[in-house]
């Protein structure tokens, strides 16, 4: 009988730089790892900042809640905004204006010796502040005190400020109608704090009106 021809096995061969295969899936390793330490890196690019957590009011002191910390990427060259990688600096004042969830400046913060304004309460007619908030603007209208109606009647309005800032809304009162009144804070500046005083103190008629722009609403 004719003996069948027996297979021969073959020796496994160690792979070669030389295997197309080989070469493929060590530039796929390459490329995943390079991707992956861009996007690593990529994340590491945020950088921690103050975020103005209520309307901020050029005047105001910063306490321990007027910022709150958040991890922004920012574009090259902007580095101009207050880093949260240090405590906040409670015990300094507003000198400009930051609205709610804006990034803090770091020009916006500065000492005492910086703050040209004063803070002082008025009242005016409920119904004429019912939409201001705390960071509104409005200007100021004096209408002297007159000792008759005659004399009220000929009184002459004068508009004392332009554009101040509100620092609150308080608490209304007397009855409804053209009676009621709210207290509001302002801040004047330092030049024109005394005559809005006198003007106070005279029981002028304080009509506030809101500058163009101005917050409205229940803001905090």
């Amino acid at each position: 009988m004719t003996e069948l021809a027996r297979p021969t096995a073959k020796r496994l061969q160690r792979p070669s730089w030389r295997d197309s295969r080989l070469v493929v899936g060590v530039l796929l390793v390459i490329v995943a790892a390079t991707l992956g330490a861009k996007a690593v890196a990529s994340a590491d690019d945020r950088v921690p900042l103050w975020v103005a957590a209520t309307n901020l009011v050029a005047g105001d002191e910063v306490e321990a809640g007027s910022f709150v910390r958040a991890d922004v990427r920012l574009a090259d060259g902007m580095t101009a905004y207050l880093g949260a990688d240090a405590r906040a600096p409670v015990g300094s004042f507003i000198v400009r204006d930051v609205r709610a969830g804006e990034l803090v400046p770091v020009s916006a913060v500065g000492d005492a010796d910086t703050v040209g304004v004063q803070r002082v309460t008025v009242r005016a007619d409920a119904m004429a502040t019912s939409g201001l908030a705390r960071g509104s603007r409005v200007d100021v209208f004096v209408t002297p005190k007159a000792a008759t109606t005659g004399e009220q009647a000929k009184a002459t309005t004068t508009k004392v400020l332009e554009a101040a800032a509100v620092a609150g809304v308080l608490t209304s009162s007397g009855g409804f109608g053209s009676g009621s009144l709210t207290s509001v804070q302002i801040y004047v500046p330092a030049e024109k704090v005394q005559l809005l005083v006198e003007a106070v103190d005279g029981e002028a008629k304080l009509t506030l009106v809101p500058s163009v722009g101005a917050v409205t609403g229940g803001g905090a």
